[in-house]
């Protein structure tokens, strides 16, 4: 489930947490699903505890997950949290499409490489 790349510049539990968001965003982990355990997960991974568990508190703070005390993590809900993914991936395309005009770059040009391009979607 989560791969820690150790050539990676970032730390580890930005790259867990990242890894998490991901599966999230794509809809492998569910509303209200359980999230593995701070322990188990640091066994798993054979890293230490304090590393996921700064990840699962970046998680809560970027309205990921959600602590029930005494019962462990959960996914919150993911609709707001994907809305703002898509609106931010729109901000961005529309930033390197102002840009690639400012060089010269036509509309038709930008058109013909979206047309050229496959899209696949994880419905």
């Amino acid at each position: 489930m989560i791969i820690i790349d150790y050539k990676d510049t970032r730390p580890i539990y930005e790259q867990v947490a990242e890894k998490f968001k991901m599966l999230i965003l794509k809809g492998a982990m569910q509303a209200d699903e359980q999230m593995p355990s701070v322990r188990s997960l640091a066994m798993e991974l054979s890293i230490n505890p304090n590393t996921i568990q700064k990840a699962y508190a970046q998680l809560e703070r970027d309205g990921f997950i959600y602590t029930v005390k005494g019962r462990g993590n959960f996914i919150a809900g993911t609709e707001k949290l994907l809305e703002e993914k898509r609106k931010s991936c729109l901000d961005e395309i529309l930033k390197l499409v102002k840009e690639a005009l400012e060089y010269g770059v036509t509309r038709e040009e930008i058109i013909s490489v979206i047309g050229q391009t496959t899209f696949v979607r994880a419905d």
